[in-house]
């Protein structure tokens, strides 16, 4: 009897058997939304917005719902009690990353971002944490962050039309000189220039064309395309489905060939910098910067030089995206709420007068503006979804069953916009802090989780490690903004007001870091002598605190 037709039956009852229940939810997960034989809920998860749709599913499934991503589980969380119980309390088991191929390809797993938990990534940690530490802020780097917004004020009086690209400068220029020992002293400074050229390379590629484009929109536009990169639903899902591999990668636009470019630019750039510390250390010695205090200690620590370039990158990355994307953030939205500014105008007017720039010491003494910087890091964050934690074994949470290696993702913009917590969540209102002055660090620490203000730095042991400079940068560009501007909405060429778009689904950019995309808007100095207090003020800073810094020429 031939046995090969009840071979091929059963090898076909056996690959029906997969397809079919491959993707399926098993028992025990938290509930979701129904799923495909095979695909589980990847046919569901937008290209575009995820943290829209992922805000949609937890009104229908609660504050921890699971997707199904192929054979792989996702775990989603909006509820900030679970975010303390679980990613804050379980920290050992909730502190890895999801493997990524894409991610590996362009990092070579040196990027601290998306490292896994182990010896190098608590070696990184905890350099950054040493340079970055609350006191070394306050005793060191506020001078610099302060003489920065004093720089960005004078940029806008300057340039007025460049308020898109003015906060861009600002934090990367703080970023830079702590890290490396260098400014950015402006958008068009050389290293700025050959980054924007860098970036235009990386964006005349098939999936998004930039050629033509002026170098300011490239450099939007770049950190829109490294951010598309790690979203979810952006690439092809081979760590799901590992067959993807022996695909043609022009199939899915050439993603692998993307993925390397991204990564040998990065190298080239990150390394740039690395080399400029190197060579300035063999002519005047260390000069402080975070760069410095890494090569006075890798005798021991023994890191690559491919190590020493993404541990400087990731802090180049952190420090200019985030900052600046939330500045931009708060200017948008007084376009469209001016009672707010005018609220936080007359505030600094009554506590510390017209005369002087509010400065960080004033932070306690301004309540109202402490709560405007707290609601532009809730309103519109720059990570809406976190970046991906990982289960490092088998759990249970509430009674369902969290399995090993499940993808963990902290919902963000879910608990911003949680109606419960912040009533009208979609108008900016700084109220919706009344009363909650404390700082991000002291919050995301306590032990009652209804009082943390955002998640706008993260979660667990992977919160930001540049959250003190990160709290400082932002209240001081804010505050000063305030003492010094008006900001009203653009004029068309007849000069009626342009509305301004705040949707998040058309005004924003997309990816796993968003910012606001071009808007028209009018700011001016409020009044002559602000004016020339800010230009007194930058000269100031030109002889006290740049003076210390490189500073390449335009």
């Amino acid at each position: 009897m031939n046995s090969l037709p009840l071979l091929l039956a059963a090898a076909s009852v056996g690959f029906l058997y997969v397809i079919l229940t491959k993707g399926r939810r098993e028992k025990g997960l938290p509930p979701g939304p129904p799923t495909l034989p095979f695909l589980g809920n990847l046919h569901q998860i937008p290209v575009k917005g995820s943290y829209l749709k992922f805000t949609e599913w937890a009104s229908q499934y609660g504050g921890l719902y699971s997707l199904k991503l192929g054979t792989g589980t996702a775990i989603v969380i909006t509820d900030p009690r679970l975010v303390k119980e679980v990613i804050d309390r379980k920290s050992s088991k909730y502190s890895n990353r999801p493997e990524s191929f894409v991610a590996h390809t362009i990092t070579g797993g040196s990027h601290l971002l998306v490292m896994q938990y182990g010896p190098l990534w608590r070696t990184m940690r905890k350099l950054v944490h040493q340079h970055f530490m609350e006191t070394a802020v306050e005793k060191s780097h506020i001078h610099v962050q302060n003489a920065g917004a004093v720089q960005m004020l004078r940029d806008f009086c300057v340039r007025p039309d460049l308020h898109m690209l003015h906060p861009k400068r600002y934090s990367n220029s703080i970023i830079m000189s702590l890290v490396y020992g260098v400014r950015t002293p402006s958008v068009h400074t050389a290293h700025m220039t050959q980054l924007y050229e860098m970036m235009v390379r990386i964006l005349s590629l098939p999936f998004l064309c930039t050629q033509g484009m002026p170098t300011d929109r490239a450099f939007v536009l770049f950190q829109e395309n490294w951010s598309k990169v790690m979203e979810p639903g952006n690439t092809p899902p081979v760590d799901i489905y590992s067959f993807l591999h022996y695909i043609p990668q022009k199939l899915f636009g050439n993603w692998l060939s993307r993925a390397k470019e991204v990564r040998d630019e990065m190298c080239q750039l990150y390394g740039q910098y690395l080399d400029l510390v190197v060579s300035r250390r063999k002519k005047i010695g260390s000069t402080g910067s975070f760069m410095d205090t890494v090569l006075d200690q890798n005798e021991k620590l023994g890191l690559t030089r491919h190590q020493l370039y993404f541990l400087g990158g990731v802090l180049m990355e952190g420090g200019s995206d985030t900052s600046s994307s939330i500045i931009l953030a708060f200017i948008h939205a007084m376009t469209k709420w001016p009672q707010v500014l005018k609220k936080a105008q007359a505030e600094i007017g009554n506590v510390i007068g017209e005369d002087r720039m509010p400065a960080w010491s004033d932070y306690g003494s301004l309540p109202y503006v402490a709560a405007t910087v707290k609601e532009a890091m809730r309103w519109r964050p720059a990570v809406p979804l976190a970046f991906p934690h990982a289960a490092a074994e088998d759990d249970w949470i509430d009674g369902h069953f969290i399995p090993k290696s499940s993808t963990i993702i902290v919902n963000g913009w879910g608990m911003h916009h949680n109606e419960a917590r912040f009533g009208n969540p979609s108008v900016f209102d700084p109220d919706h802090y009344k009363g909650q002055t404390a700082l991000a660090p002291e919050l995301a620490n306590a032990s009652d989780y209804t009082t943390r203000d955002h998640y706008g730095y993260g979660t667990g042991r992977r919160i930001c490690p540049g959250i003190h400079v990160a709290e400082r940068n932002l209240f001081l560009a804010i505050s000063k903004l305030i003492w010094a501007f008006s900001i009203e909405p653009g004029v068309d060429e007849s000069g009626k007001v342009i509305e301004p778009d705040l949707d998040p689904r058309t005004g924003y950019s997309e990816g796993f870091l968003v910012c606001a995309n071009d808007f028209p808007c009018r700011i001016m100095p409020r009044s002559e002598a602000k004016r020339e207090s800010i230009m007194r003020e930058y000269q100031r800073a030109q002889e006290e605190v740049f003076s210390r810094f490189e500073s390449p020429s335009s």
